[in-house]
């Protein structure tokens, strides 16, 4: 009841604000591609419905607040992309099948950060063990898609200007046939609960440009396509403690890279295979040309298939890069992605990767970032 309630709420707010186009045809190609200009300077919400250790209602209600929200817009950002747990979701599913208790604090974060005009991308992050399970096993895929036609049958009443579906972040299916056959199949699932929302698509793996590059556009035409962008690896995810064993290894490292800002690091690192590693990436002289020019892959295979592309996700760890280095590839992917028209969300708000430094209540803005973002400090 509490659940119902809150939806309720949240149906007159978003008629209030953004009627329901009843009138406009679902099928419409122009609609993702008008709907995407809502996304054009986002920020992921991350570490708080999904990938955390704890989602009691204390930490739900004071991890990102409705202050964090205001400060959000305030730097200029227009949409969040908010991680959302599956497996939290489905947890002691109630009459809907989905979880009550979860999906209430759900209800008033989607409320609290339509009303303080951005718009939002619900994204299904699971954690990796639920997209093992989407590789091997039948039944897990129809779960998967009775969990988004629940999801979008509760969220169908929201503006669909503004509220936007994203099948599955970095699904880890490395067969894109696969992938492409389960993506079809959400599709047809939320579409049937939701005719009016725009949904967000990727390819298969972990939604690199390659990725992209190898996904068949579906036969719905309001779909957006993402795909996400950390190249290159040496740099953006130095110091961090989960992937390959050389990014845990890496300090310091060079952005721009030349064999010659390589060359220190070189002489200080004693491992043979991350030298190795550090070489080639000196030698493959990454800059912003670079970063432009694998870009450009994404948005010419939008405009040959005639569909919007965005990209969800790009970042740098922050703990061990140099801060005007980090700044500056930052500047570097978004000006290419807005040469080409590409709207954006940077990972993340607060954490590792964050454009603010979160103590307690108080959030600090990183200034360097945000002009890197081409926007403004508070």
């Amino acid at each position: 009841m509490i659940a119902m309630k809150g939806v309720f709420l949240l149906y007159l707010f978003i008629l209030t604000m953004h009627p329901l186009s009843a009138q406009t045809p679902a099928n419409d190609p122009s609609i993702a591609f008008a709907r995407v200009r809502h996304l054009a300077h986002g920020i992921n919400a991350s570490n708080w419905y999904a990938q955390a250790s704890d989602y009691s209602a204390q930490r739900l209600t004071t991890y990102i607040t409705p202050q964090d929200l205001a400060l959000i817009h305030r730097m200029g950002f227009d949409n969040v992309r908010l991680s959302i747990d599956a497996a939290q979701l489905i947890r002691n599913p109630g009459a809907s099948g989905l979880n009550a208790d979860f999906l209430t604090h759900l209800d008033t974060t989607i409320h609290d950060i339509l009303s303080h005009d951005l718009a939002v991308i619900i994204d299904i992050h699971p954690e990796d063990s639920y997209k093992h399970a989407l590789r091997i096993d039948e039944s897990a895929v129809t779960s998967f898609l009775a969990l988004w036609r629940a999801l979008a049958a509760h969220y169908a009443v929201t503006g669909p200007e503004r509220v936007f579906f994203e099948i599955m972040n970095e699904p880890q299916i490395a067969d894109p046939g696969r992938w492409s056959d389960i993506e079809g199949r959400a599709v047809a699932m939320i579409r049937s609960a939701a005719l009016q929302h725009t949904i967000i698509a990727t390819g298969a793996n972990y939604s690199g440009i390659e990725d992209l590059l190898l996904l068949e556009p579906f036969a719905d035409s309001n779909i957006i396509y993402t795909f996400h962008y950390y190249q290159p690896f040496p740099f953006t995810h130095q110091g961090a403690d989960w992937g390959t064993d050389q990014w845990k290894a890496l300090r310091d490292i060079p952005y721009p890279s030349t064999p010659e800002a390589v060359a220190p690091k070189l002489v200080e690192e004693p491992n043979a295979p991350y030298r190795y590693y550090l070489n080639e990436y000196g030698l493959d002289r990454w800059d912003g040309a670079r970063v432009a020019s694998e870009i450009r892959f994404a948005a010419d295979w939008g405009r040959v298939h005639h569909v919007p592309v965005w990209c969800g996700e790009f970042g740098a760890y922050r703990l061990y890069s140099n801060p005007a280095m980090r700044a500056q590839w930052v500047r570097d992917v978004r000006t290419a992605l807005e040469r080409n028209n590409i709207g954006w969300a940077m990972w993340e708000y607060c954490g590792g990767f964050g454009v603010v430094i979160k103590s307690g209540n108080t959030a600090t803005p990183d200034l360097k970032i945000l002009d890197a973002l081409g926007l403004h400090a508070p």
